[in-house]
């Protein structure tokens, strides 16, 4: 929800007038997009379907690397937002995106954290951690 609102603040602008809100826009729609299609996938069950492909790494590489491209992308919206600028509204929607493309950045980092955490499988609880194998 936060990405789709940075991609329609930004759009609602004269971003494209600006170079620099073009590397917003793509980052914003492109981890929008891929965010949906991974919901889908979890909502339709379908990574149980194609159980060869590591999930739990998969995740965590697209969360990684979406929090690396979106710090890109807040570093870019905020360095390029101009109090001066000719129309006023402007201004505040691009500011505006910029405080969503920051929550964004994190969310993605707290999400990343997470799937760290489930890929090296370290959420477990008592009672697994409590089994050995004893061969």
């Amino acid at each position: 929800v936060l990405g789709l609102l940075v991609w329609a603040l930004i759009a609602g602008t004269t971003y494209h007038l600006h170079a620099a809100y073009g590397w917003v826009m793509f980052v914003s729609i492109f981890f929008w997009i891929l965010t949906v299609l991974f919901i889908m996938t979890y909502l339709l069950q379908l990574q149980l379907k194609f159980y060869v492909i590591p999930w739990p790494l998969v995740l965590m590489i697209f969360n990684a690397v979406a929090t690396v491209l979106y710090i890109t992308a807040f570093i870019t919206c905020a360095a390029a937002v101009q109090p001066t600028s000719w129309r006023q509204w402007d201004y505040n929607r691009r500011a505006a995106a910029s405080f969503f493309a920051c929550l964004v950045m994190i969310t993605y980092g707290v999400s990343t954290f997470f799937s760290f955490r489930a890929w090296k499988g370290l959420g477990s609880n008592a009672a697994t951690s409590q089994v050995t194998d004893h061969a």
